[in-house]
């Protein structure tokens, strides 16, 4: 019997949280879902935050050593709250272990760990997730349903941006880089798109049906001005940083990405302009409407539903319509069931959202494939666009089948 697949008698997911400094966002979440999961572990290798856990949750236990959470038996699953680089190797580690996983995004930096991770997966039997929390804020989840049923038409083009002004992430006090920071020194291209491509993904039912997949794409990155003039105000020309070749990534990158069926996908990718927070940047066009996401928190959601809002587009009477209009007759079940407590959650309740369902997923392995599946297909734009920085129209990748 595989340790995690089967879990305790009540069917209550003994989590624990690796990466207690983001995981520490989540302690409210997981106080709504004591039906589901039950906190009983934390990892970090900082004791100061871990000392903080131990204030607030004094019963759960604690642990310096990631391999040493592993062999917990009473642990059923992780919640990978860690840099980025390294969740692919905590994921496949964790399932070796015998443990569930949700991984905070990206899920992989490289197509080996993809198809070791999707072989680990299928190997084991345990559920993986891939918490793409954008996907579950509340006016992506009820533009799917919208489009579920058919309102939009036929779908043709889809956008989907990240563009957050991040460089004070980038660096510690005494200017050394943080993870986020090597990010920019070390790769160049669409290295964290799955905010940006997961809703989007979802919308048009990509991989999960067998009717659509990813077909091609390319990238185009503008040259890096934003970091440079950032590091050198704040540290000094002296610093590394404030020199023009210090930094691969350019300020940003923009990914059109074409499917089978032809339809396309605009991605783009910033956190270094200077700009207000952008934190959901989405539009989509059909066949019978359009959508475009809020520019700022005061603003609401946009939508044209032909037949059903003022005005007829092909005269230019066609006038834009807050989303909230249609909330009653098409808001997401998800949100339905769960909308007053995602609320008090991060990322517009996104980071609330995706747990039900994993939790619940947890307890029955029979949904392993589509938990794998989705994962991936919102994850693998990450590598093929942080190649195809191709600056050429001529350069075009084109996605493996799998």
């Amino acid at each position: 019997m595989k340790r995690g697949v089967y879990m305790n008698k009540n069917k209550v997911v003994r989590l624990a949280v690796v990466g207690g400094g983001r995981g520490g966002t989540f302690s409210k979440v997981l106080s709504n879902l004591a039906d589901k999961a039950q906190l009983v572990a934390v990892c970090d290798h900082d004791e100061a935050v871990l000392d903080r856990w131990k204030d607030e949750f004094p019963e759960v236990r604690s642990y310096d050593n990631y391999e040493r959470l592993l062999d917990d038996g009473q642990v059923d699953a992780v919640f990978l709250a860690t840099p980025l680089f390294i969740h692919a190797r905590q994921a496949i580690q964790a399932l070796q272990a015998g443990k569930h996983v949700i991984s905070e995004v990206i899920a992989i930096t490289t197509l080996d760990e993809g198809w070791e991770l999707i072989e680990t997966v299928e190997k084991t039997g345990l559920t993986y997730m891939m918490a793409e929390n954008y996907c579950f804020m509340r006016p992506n989840m009820m533009i799917e349903n919208m489009v579920q049923h058919g309102l939009f038409g036929d779908l043709v083009h889809v956008e989907g941006g990240y563009i957050h002004d991040i460089r004070n992430l980038t660096h510690y006090p005494d200017g050394k880089l943080t993870w986020r920071g090597n990010l920019l020194k070390s790769y160049r291209g669409n290295t964290y798109p799955t905010h940006s491509l997961g809703p989007v993904a979802k919308w048009l039912d990509l991989h999960r049906n067998g009717e659509d997949q990813f077909e091609s794409l390319t990238t185009f990155v503008s040259e890096g001005l934003a970091g440079q003039i950032y590091y050198k105000e704040l540290f000094g020309k002296e610093h590394p940083g404030a020199g023009p070749d210090h930094w691969k990534q350019g300020d940003s990158a923009v990914t059109l990405i074409r499917t089978k069926k032809g339809k396309l996908i605009t991605l783009r990718y910033d956190i270094q302009s200077a700009r207000p927070h952008n934190m959901t940047h989405y539009a989509l066009q059909g066949t019978k409407g359009a959508y475009l996401s809020p520019r700022h928190h005061n603003e609401d959601p946009l939508i044209w539903l032909e037949g059903r809002s003022p005005g007829i587009s092909s005269d230019g009477s066609a006038e834009w319509e807050t989303l909230w209009n249609y909330a009653d007759e098409w808001e997401h079940p998800l949100w339905q069931s769960w909308g007053s407590v995602a609320e008090q959650a991060g990322h517009g309740g996104g980071d609330f959202s995706g747990f039900p369902s994993a939790a619940t997923d947890c307890t029955d392995s029979g949904n392993t494939e589509l938990h794998m599946t989705e994962s991936y297909t919102s994850t693998v734009g990450w590598v093929p666009s942080r190649i195809a920085d191709t600056n050429s129209c001529r350069t075009i990748r084109r996605f493996l089948e799998w």
